[in-house]
């Protein structure tokens, strides 16, 4: 059953106070490479985004 008007406007709310947006852009065919990875993992393009970050900056940091 689809969430009511009032239920998505309070699912907004929650997300703009508990999470950052940032947009992100990718050459052309990318994307479809993006999600088809993702989804043979079984995880979101937005999971699949933020493992990869967490994963560099670690190695960045030296594995800390």
């Amino acid at each position: 059953m689809p969430a009511s008007k009032a239920q998505q406007a309070a699912q907004n709310k929650w997300i703009a106070k508990a999470y950052d947006r940032i947009n992100l852009t990718v050459p052309k065919g990318q994307k479809d490479e993006i999600q088809a990875h993702a989804a043979a993992r079984g995880e979101s393009v937005n999971a699949f985004i933020n493992r990869s970050i967490t994963n560099q900056i670690e190695r960045d940091n030296g594995g800390e």
